[in-house]
């Protein structure tokens, strides 16, 4: 299983990064949710700031571009395997940073990938 962040998640049950968090759990990845406000997405707690992580896999991105600037130290700290930029969060800025750094960046679909197998 893929310990994965997802950024920017949200409680709102019509949001992406929701649905989000709730596949990656159904499917049995170990999932941290962070977002701008604390809150839950059924029994996983959305945390704020910037914790220190181990062992990610894989960071899913839920920002626009702007507000991923902010994120940029932390997710080069944190040095998953790959980011997967979803729909509305391409950024050719930070997939450049990621590839100095010998990380993976994909554009596509969380979603689409977990129910395709291709996660």
């Amino acid at each position: 299983m893929k310990k994965t962040v997802v950024l920017g998640a949200s409680e709102n049950p019509s949001r992406y990064s929701y649905l989000a968090v709730e596949r990656l759990r159904a499917m049995g990845h170990p999932v941290v949710a962070i977002g701008r406000k604390e809150g839950k997405i059924g029994e996983t707690a959305i945390i704020t700031g910037h914790p220190k992580l181990d062992g990610v896999d894989t960071i899913t991105l839920y920002l626009n571009p702007q507000l991923q600037v902010a994120e940029y130290d932390y997710i080069l700290e944190i040095h998953p395997r790959r980011v997967i930029f979803n729909p509305g969060t391409e950024n050719d800025e930070l997939m450049l940073l990621l590839q100095e750094k010998g990380i993976e960046g994909v554009e596509a679909c969380t979603l689409v990938m977990l129910g395709t197998g291709q996660y």
